[in-house]
């Protein structure tokens, strides 16, 4: 009878035909990629057509960001993890004068997957050398207090 319950609790639950997305930045930034053209577009028509930047370069204040991002829920087995549907980065570059120079969409196809290695670097010397005895006395020499020097 408590499986029953279970299972009746699941299929309740789950009676929603539609998945629950989540959608972050700006949409449809495919679409306004096409309406932005290099050498016309000046900064106010960006702002105006597709909004301020998610983001501006630290090292580069004429060169925005915008992002779009859409998440969807898996099924119920996979127990709520989303899968993203939609990841576009659109990065443009504007000159001096407010006026676009480049423009370029990112989208879910050019993402990397990064891999880490699971190796780990061994420190050559060990707890006894010549080296560690060095590196010991100049750290114990840059902690220590300052001496009241004689003037």
């Amino acid at each position: 009878m408590k499986y029953l319950y279970i299972i009746l609790l699941f299929l309740t639950l789950n009676c929603s035909g539609n998945k629950v997305t989540s959608y972050h930045g700006n949409k449809y930034l495919e679409e306004k990629f096409d309406k932005i053209v290099i050498n016309e577009t000046n900064k106010n028509e960006l702002i105006s057509k597709i909004g301020p930047p998610s983001t501006v370069s630290d090292f580069n204040e004429n060169k925005w960001f915008y992002f779009e991002r859409l998440k969807t829920n898996q099924s119920l087995f996979k127990l709520g993890t989303q899968k993203i549907k939609k990841n576009n980065i659109l990065i443009v570059e504007l000159d001096n004068k407010g006026l676009l120079i480049n423009k370029k969409l990112l989208n879910l196809d050019n993402m990397n997957d990064l891999k880490y290695l699971k190796n780990t670097t061994k420190k050559e010397f060990g707890n006894e050398s010549v080296i560690y005895d060095v590196f010991s006395s100049l750290r114990e020499k840059i902690n220590s207090p300052v001496r009241n020097k004689k003037k």
